[in-house]
């Protein structure tokens, strides 16, 4: 059930068009000479503006007709249609689980019954997945109702439900390079685009047609087919942005996944890689910043890494060393049987085996300088397995005085379930900031996230971060970093978890004060576009019941603010 959420503070102005929120941004800035470390607070006043209008989302996914692309697809479809169906467990009903927008909360303070939490997506206007609409690419001709089928995700009697939706849908020839997949696809290459390189760019055409034909108002590409070998990065090549253009048009070595890469950037959508290749060359990020067009990537964080950024982030945050830590994986998905090639597999190993770093980085108590775990990824392809996915583990750390602590795990996963609300999330976090400007104190003009979209680590396992960052991948703070943004796009603080009203001897916190914005503008009804975020306007929440007595009594003092309420 969707929450209705007023922000009662006289830092936040709710117009028809924008939530704009004054933030205080505070910071540490630490200066080290020898062993004496110099802290200074800092305090940065900003001003946060978030468009209210959620526009029709249109995502395009390369691979459509894949495991990823099929099984998302027909999420979204069982979803809107609200479909149930039966398994031997008993009756089933279609939702998001796995989607942390949709699916988990956070809290946004205390109430009168203890602390009070709501979905992620309640925070602010954004793309309820139900409204997406699907397109894209595909090097396999099946419709979506066979290559479904083809997958093994889902259960039969949903398939059967689903079928006449699905194979209506079919994808549009892909771009293949056979040098930068396994040997073993081209079984399935049978709806490819032919010509130069340059010629095959004619996806950009397909993006413009879908946008007019579906009517979306914008739209997003998402890369979820086969993984690729690396590519090299070469100078004069693909290191600026105006050699990757000439070796486009020269055909010269350029990935398919960088292809639509380059293609979606200058048709100004976002592009998100989902696989572990790195598509991103410096060339094509140059581009992505030279047209204000956001990228992020690289590969879904969904099954056995995700537990490695929880687990490691405990043991290291507990005080404990993990000395060694080795992961085997064996799958029968389409993407196992492309893993199997060594140069492929060597790009999922890449992304797997970094996830640890900046955690164990953290703790120069437990590590020297360049000291980190043995680590060893391993995958197999077993074909019987298909898309449910085993993962072992098993983490050795040290203990104290020379003790040993070791953790086992089994873990079966359903690759493809994983990956879709991840898909979901990804494109839907994304289309959301978008929406979401910034201007820092002393600053004449608001601006935009980086291009290369760092929010999108939490969902990836080998986090596209702007040159000189820090990359995160320990989960809780990449989550936590979601969450506080979104905070300071309503003036709220970082949620900090110190409970103080509850630790002290008295409760030292008085009753909240009410406030409005005198202008007449600013209570007028609005009809929001999602149909669920009712964030202002304050007659909208008078008249729903949604606001406290005493918030009522407090803020309807003005008679002619009582005549308005009386006149609708």
């Amino acid at each position: 059930m969707s929450a209705n959420i007023l922000i009662n503070s006289p830092n936040l102005k709710y117009t028809d068009t924008h939530i704009e929120a004054q933030y205080s941004y505070q910071t540490t800035s630490v200066h080290q000479e020898g062993n004496k470390l110099t802290v200074t607070p800092r305090t940065t006043e900003m001003i946060f503006r978030t468009e209210r209008h959620v526009p029709r989302l249109g995502v395009m996914l390369v691979g459509w007709g894949g495991n990823n692309g099929t099984t998302v697809t027909a999420a979204v479809l069982a979803n809107k249609l609200g479909l149930t169906w039966r398994t031997k467990n008993g009756e089933k009903k279609a939702n998001y689980f796995g989607s942390f927008l949709q699916s988990s909360t956070v809290c946004l303070g205390s109430g009168s019954e203890g602390e009070v939490n709501v979905p992620f997506c309640d925070l602010l206007p954004m793309v309820h997945p139900n409204d997406i609409i699907f397109d894209g690419w595909d090097i396999s001709s099946m419709d979506l109702g066979r290559a479904m089928e083809r997958a093994q995700v889902l259960d039969w009697s949903l398939q059967e439900q689903l079928r006449p939706y699905m194979c209506c849908l079919k994808p549009r020839p892909s771009i293949s390079i056979p040098d930068f997949i396994a040997a073993n696809q081209d079984s399935r290459a049978d709806n490819v685009l032919t010509g130069t390189m340059a010629e095959q760019v004619i996806i950009r055409a397909d993006i413009r047609d879908f946008k007019l034909s579906s009517g979306v108002d914008k739209v997003i590409v998402l890369w979820t087919a086969n993984t690729e070998r690396f590519c090299d990065i070469t100078p004069g090549v693909n290191d600026t942005a105006k050699n990757l253009l000439a070796t486009i048009q020269n055909g010269g070595e350029v990935s398919p996944s960088t292809l639509f890469a380059v293609a979606s950037i200058l048709e100004g959508c976002a592009f998100i890689n989902g696989s572990p290749q790195n598509t991103f060359v410096p060339g094509a990020v140059e581009l992505a910043v030279e047209r204000g067009v956001f990228i992020g990537g690289d590969d879904f964080k969904s099954g056995q890494t995700k537990i490695k950024s929880v687990l490691v982030d405990f043991l290291v945050s507990a005080g404990i060393k993990p000395t060694s830590i080795v992961s085997y994986n064996h799958l029968g998905n389409n993407d196992g049987k492309n893993l199997s090639a060594p140069q492929q597999f060597r790009s999922k190993e890449i992304s797997k085996s970094n996830v640890v770093d900046d955690m164990v980085q953290s703790n120069s108590v437990l590590y020297q300088p360049g000291e980190k775990p043995d680590h060893c990824v391993v995958i197999k392809y077993v074909p019987y397995v298909g898309d449910s996915k085993r993962a072992m583990d098993e983490y050795t750390s040290e203990i104290m005085m020379g003790g040993i602590n070791t953790i086992a795990m089994h873990h079966t996963c359903e690759d493809s379930l994983l990956a879709s609300p991840i898909i979901l999330d990804l494109v839907i976090l994304t289309e959301l900031c978008q929406r979401v400007t910034i201007k820092p104190q002393g600053e004449e003009d608001f601006q935009s996230f980086h291009s290369v979209l760092a929010l999108l680590s939490f969902l990836c396992k080998a986090p596209l971060v702007p040159p000189g960052s820090p990359v995160i991948n320990a989960f809780f703070r990449q989550r936590a970093c979601i969450e506080n943004i979104m905070r300071a796009c309503l003036g709220l603080p970082p949620q900090s978890h110190m409970l103080l009203e509850h630790k002290l001897q008295k409760n030292f916190l008085t009753a909240h004060t009410s406030f409005i914005n005198n202008d007449v503008a600013s209570v007028k009804k609005v009809a929001l576009t999602n149909g669920k975020h009712t964030l202002v306007p304050l007659i909208n929440a008078l008249i729903s019941g949604n606001v406290h007595q005493n918030v009522i009594v407090n803020e309807l003092k003005d008679a002619q603010l009582l005549k308005n309420i009386a006149d609708l």
